[in-house]
């Protein structure tokens, strides 16, 4: 195949697969953009400080229900009830505060990535082409 032909083919490709504006060009760029991942990894950060908080809360909502309801089975109930939502809270705060550096991680990895792809590619000369000319 010919490089002309396969430069044409890459072009109607792109040009049926051009994703939402910001993805890429009609050239089949991809675009990297740090701004999305970092977003993502403040969003993680606020959502573990804020089931933090919400665990908190919940014990001091519950601080006081013990001498009240003594020798109610709803005590039992709110009981069993609090440790199961101190137990997934937690869990939302870990898995939240693990993917905050995670994603900090993917926007310096991804930009290191395209960087180093954009030098590759540029250095290829092939004769007979615009590039190589």
């Amino acid at each position: 195949m010919a490089w002309d032909e396969w430069e044409q083919l890459k072009a109607e490709a792109a040009a049926r697969h051009a994703g939402p504006a910001g993805s890429g060009d009609a050239t089949g760029t991809l675009r990297h953009r740090r701004g999305p991942w970092a977003k993502a990894a403040g969003s993680a950060g606020e959502l573990a400080a804020g089931t933090s908080a919400a665990k908190a809360g919940l014990h001091t909502a519950h601080g006081g229900v013990g001498g009240g309801l003594a020798g109610l089975s709803s005590l039992g109930a709110l009981t069993s009830v609090l440790g199961s939502w101190d137990t997934r809270l937690g869990q939302v705060r870990e898995e939240c505060a693990s993917l905050r550096p995670k994603l900090r991680q993917a926007a310096v990895e991804l930009g290191e990535a395209d960087t180093e792809a954009a030098e590759a590619a540029a250095s290829v000369v092939v004769p007979g082409t615009r590039r190589g000319e």
